[in-house]
């Protein structure tokens, strides 16, 4: 049997798709209930998945009328209204956010058309840290499979869903730190093992990073296998830096294909995200990324 569930929902939200916002590679824990990648089923939209350590089941029904807007009905095991409404960003104008970015740059309306639904989500430090973590030289589905059992080892049981699947909290930092390589091993982590083991002590020893965005910045790179690609992915997605523009493999091709940039110059893409798009640049990542996954 199922735990007992409460409904929250939104009325009117604009700017949202849940395909945009689950499959822009800011998260790994929701799938699509129903078939596609993009979890629909006519005018409805709806994924699974958790935060922290609650369980949603995210269902958007579409305003046919409307491109990217409908209502918004969360199922979830637990968390105020306040807190959904702050994970999914639903605060924040994103219509007023695109317009600003095509004035500065009129040749990104491309990706804030392609990806016009997304929502950077609040996510949880710590989350992020150990996520991103995993996610170096990794591939998306393999991804979310050892961050699932990462929960499923080491995380408490939050949910049973109607087909007895068990859902799992994110692990603590506690659990993580007190590991050995050998228990994280069935896991299929890899080299990975001894950098979520020593990521959770030091995380335990200095808490979230805080200070100017350059002080979050060079605390994240004294964490063991962390750089600057993966520093910047946690600084944009688990601290909210905005100004984060994180450079990875298909940023450089985008870069590269969009406005002539050579793959290696990595400086000079950051300085035209700057010159470009500002304190939004964070953003405009994110629909470039969307652009350009969904293309390939």
């Amino acid at each position: 049997m199922s735990d007992p569930m409460n409904e929250i929902v939104f009325e009117n939200v604009r700017d949202i798709d849940l395909e945009h916002v689950f499959q822009c590679g800011q998260c790994f824990r929701w799938t699509p209930v129903n078939g596609g990648a993009g979890g629909y089923a006519g005018n409805v939209q709806e994924y699974q998945g958790a935060a922290g350590q609650w369980y949603c089941r995210a269902r958007l029904d579409r305003d046919p009328a409307v491109e990217n807007a409908g209502t918004l009905v969360l199922d979830v095991s637990g968390g105020s209204r306040d807190f959904w409404e702050n994970y999914f960003d639903l605060k924040k104008n994103y219509g007023e956010i695109k317009t600003r970015l095509v004035r500065e740059e009129p040749e990104i309306v491309r990706a804030t058309e392609a990806g016009g639904g997304i929502r950077i989500l609040n996510q949880d430090f710590w989350e992020v840290l150990i996520s991103f973590i995993v996610s170096q030289n990794n591939n998306i589905p393999r991804i979310t499979k050892c961050i699932r059992g990462l929960c499923e080892k080491f995380g408490d049981p939050v949910f049973a869903d109607e087909n007895g699947e068990e859902w799992y909290g994110f692990p603590s930092p506690e659990s993580l730190a007190s590991a050995t390589t050998e228990d994280l091993a069935e896991i299929k982590l890899g080299y990975r093992d001894e950098y979520i083991i020593r990521a959770a002590r030091r995380f335990l020893e200095l808490g979230e990073p805080s200070g100017t965005m350059e002080e979050k910045r060079t605390e994240l790179l004294g964490y063991h296998g962390i750089g600057p690609k993966v520093a910047d992915c946690i600084m944009l997605f688990g601290c909210r830096e905005f100004r984060a523009f994180p450079i990875d493999t298909w940023v450089k091709t985008i870069m590269n294909d969009m406005y002539g940039f050579d793959r290696k110059d990595v400086k000079g893409m950051q300085a035209f995200a700057r010159e470009k798009f500002g304190d939004l640049r964070g953003y405009a990542q994110q629909y470039l990324f969307y652009l350009y996954r969904d293309k390939k």
